[in-house]
């Protein structure tokens, strides 16, 4: 077995916890952030350029890109959890036997995901609340996305990795490249070139290939190691340690679009019951479904800057930094979600804004949307560490059981009862009643975690 000549000579051992988490979250929240950002600037520019309807048919395909992402994520942040368990347990060969087939397994499911969207794009679309009113739009913009998936997962999934081995700056840019091209493209194809969200969703494929050109590139200069064929053959027991490590990430991502399947045909249900009707409630609730992604994004960054610091030191048994990057990490994302929750609160118009000139009932649905709906938001910062950091101790199940408390089994029976009683506003009451519950569930998780980490004589 090759073994690393040294565990202390690694920079995960030895800087200072909190230098180390600002060097790898940084690049990490900046291409999370790209890569929420790719779908809410179409929504600016289809909000301004098509009108709402567009945004509605945006909202309609955003969980087919929301499944391709839980897909890439799982293998990508398994790969990424594995390769710094292994580097910290001085084990190089396996890791590179991770990464190698992670490479291949996003590969092939990213193809396979193409032809399933493109064969039944129509029923899917269905499945996600498409209305009559904006089915044309949503099979414009979604059958052209669905030829980008695998353009999207293979790069989401390679950057993960390139973040672990230690290049979180390389995987930014690759990001910022294709957002850049996607921002300059769409007002080119949507104003100049009057394609509506065609163009919208051809500019997004355009940035998508720029970034996995780069990613591809790096596979060639991995810095812990040297690809080789036999790093590629894949080999069942390490995709399944893989895939284990990753659940995690896809149960929190595909948790997000059964969550949006359901409230979209409720939204649609009730808000036909109600003054604002079908559509402004599902395109209002879109909106805010992916602002607060952005947020997710941004706490997601924070937690994933500390996983491979977390990962390799808990690999190397060094449990004292393993709580300091916690602790540091923990602190970094409330900060962020109080400020997210001060705008949410406050200046809701600031954001329902950007996304087109509209008015009435509208904007009246959309704000309370965002007041209430993200009424708890401050709470997501703990929650969304603690299952990071499960996953980097290689405790899948129970990450695993932590992102499934807020999204299914708190959120589901919760959005099906309190619209029977509060109408479609119930269905924004859903947020704050799981985000409550899943907080408590995390707190009594870390208690039973910190019990569990003896602390061991090692360097801070």
């Amino acid at each position: 077995m090759e073994k690393v000549v040294s565990e202390n000579k690694s920079p995960f051992a030895t800087e200072p916890i909190g230098r180390l988490i600002l060097k790898f979250a940084i690049p990490c929240v900046i291409s999370l952030l790209v890569n929420s950002l790719y779908n809410i600037v179409d929504q600016i520019f289809i909000g301004w350029g098509v009108g709402y309807l567009g945004n509605g048919a945006t909202n309609v395909v955003f969980p087919i890109t929301i499944i391709a992402l839980a897909l890439s994520l799982m293998i990508g942040d398994g790969g990424a959890a594995y390769l710094s368990l292994k580097l910290g347990e001085g084990d190089i060969q396996s890791a590179k036997k991770g990464v190698g087939n992670a490479i291949v397994m996003v590969t092939v499911v990213s193809i396979v995901l193409l032809a399933v969207f493109l064969i039944f794009l129509n029923p899917i679309l269905n499945l996600f609340g498409a209305t009559d009113a904006l089915r044309t739009y949503a099979l414009q913009y979604g059958s052209i996305i669905g030829i980008g998936l695998p353009f999207m997962m293979i790069p989401a999934a390679i950057n993960s990795m390139i973040r672990a081995d230690g290049s979180p700056k390389y995987a930014m840019f690759s990001m910022i490249l294709g957002a850049v091209i996607n921002t300059v493209f769409d007002p080119i194809f949507i104003f100049i070139f009057g394609m509506g969200v065609r163009g919208a969703a051809i500019a997004t494929v355009m940035g998508q290939v720029a970034t996995f050109l780069m990613s591809v590139i790096y596979v060639f200069r991995f810095k812990t190691f040297r690809f080789d064929a036999s790093a590629f053959r894949i080999r069942l027991k390490t995709c399944g340690k893989v895939l284990s490590l990753g659940i995690s990430s896809f149960i929190t991502q595909i948790a997000i679009t059964i969550v949006m399947a359901l409230s979209n045909n409720l939204l649609v249900a009730y808000g036909a019951q109600s003054v604002y009707g079908s559509e402004i409630p599902l395109t209002a609730m879109g909106i805010v479904m992916k602002v607060n992604q952005i947020l997710i994004s941004i706490l997601v960054g924070i937690s994933t800057g500390a996983q491979p610091i977390i990962g390799y030191n808990y690999g190397s048994k060094n449990f004292l930094r393993v709580r300091k990057a916690f602790d540091i990490a923990v602190v970094a994302s409330e900060i962020v979600a109080i400020i997210a929750f001060l705008i949410f609160q406050f200046a809701p118009m600031s954001v329902v804004s950007l996304f087109g000139s509209e008015e009435g009932l509208y904007n009246e649905f959309a704000v309370l949307s965002f007041r209430i709906f993200l009424l708890l938001c401050p709470l997501t910062g703990f929650q969304t560490v603690m299952a990071i950091y499960l996953q980097a101790i290689g405790k899948p199940v129970k990450s695993a059981l932590l992102s499934l408390s807020r999204q299914i089994i708190f959120f589901v029976p919760t959005v099906i009862i309190l619209p029977m009683f509060l109408g479609v506003t119930g269905v924004l009451w859903t947020g704050p009643v799981a985000d409550g519950l899943a907080f408590l569930f995390s707190l009594i998780l870390l208690i039973y975690e910190r019990r569990q980490l003896k602390e061991e004589p090692a360097a801070a």
